[in-house]
């Protein structure tokens, strides 16, 4: 006998219909249900993004305005806030000795080119660094009254009893009086330092970001006037975009005691409608 050959059977147009109506409900389910989700997620994702901008932004400041000249920071604006960042301090030779001839103390009465360092530097100075003393006034560091650049890298004195570095800076003369014992020295790499919030006026573009930046401007020289109003913001280095709203205020006289400053600093960024906002408070010691 001839075997029977089955007939080929295909899909019915009733099969075909009832796969397309199944297909459409799962498609819809899912766009229900997994569609808010994967919009929360990009969300989610996207304020975790403007918090870690806002908080690298605002920690590089809080660590310029800790490390800041004491009474250097002036503020012309809640938008923007100037200081004189430090790159190390020590602790200098200040009375004269009769038991170690050849010591070399800072005398303020008269004009000063070398002075004996008793403590290590954390960051040893380079030529061309400026070594500040006793800045009593916001306007002096700015003026130079009491800075004067470093021209030669500290070397050991001539004998241990007289301290760890001797320093060479251009004759200048520091301001009379000082009973301290401390020095500071900032940077040529930086000299003073604006921070600049431009553009953040509270409100969104059309896409719904932010339209501000939070710029760092530095190697701008000293200026000796107190600023009247913001710098521009084009010439720094970006450290937050798509802002919407920033304040910086300063209280040179925090507590009790008067010594020292405060500086809140507070910025919100947008972006695609989503925020991020970070309030951060630093203190400064103000005492030279």
């Amino acid at each position: 006998m001839t075997p029977r050959r089955h007939a080929q059977r295909g899909f019915t147009l009733i099969e075909l219909i009832m796969v397309i109506v199944i297909g459409a409900v799962l498609a819809a389910t899912l766009a229900v249900f997994l569609r808010p989700a994967f919009d929360s997620w990009i969300a989610l994702r996207t304020r975790a993004e403007l918090s870690h901008q806002a908080t690298n932004a605002l920690r590089r400041m809080r660590d310029d305005v800790r490390a800041a000249v004491p009474n250097s920071i002036r503020s012309p604006g809640s938008q923007c806030i100037e200081l004189v960042p430090t790159l190390t301090g020590a602790r200098l030779r200040r009375d004269v000795d009769s038991q170690i001839v050849g010591a070399m103390p800072l005398d303020t009465s008269t004009a000063t080119a070398q002075f004996d360092v008793m403590t290590a530097f954390s960051t040893t100075p380079a030529v061309g660094d400026f070594v500040v003393i006793d800045n009593q006034n916001p306007g002096d560091v700015y003026s130079g009254s009491n800075r004067a650049v470093i021209t030669a890298v500290p070397s050991a004195p001539p004998n241990p009893a007289f301290g760890r570095y001797r320093v060479s800076v251009a004759s200048t003369q520091f301001p009379a009086g000082y009973q301290g014992n401390r020095m500071v020295v900032v940077p040529n790499s930086q000299q003073a330092v604006f921070y600049v919030c431009e553009g953040a006026d509270g409100t969104l573009d059309a896409s719904g970001n932010g339209k501000g930046v939070l710029a760092r401007l530095s190697r701008y020289g000293f200026n000796s006037g107190y600023p009247g109003s913001c710098p521009s913001a084009a010439s720094g280095e970006v450290l937050a975009t798509s802002v919407k709203s920033c304040r910086f205020i300063y209280d040179p006289a925090q507590g009790a005691t008067q010594q020292s400053g405060f500086v809140s600093m507070q910025i919100e960024i947008t972006r695609n409608a989503e925020s991020a906002g970070l309030v951060v408070g630093a203190h400064v010691a103000n005492v030279p």
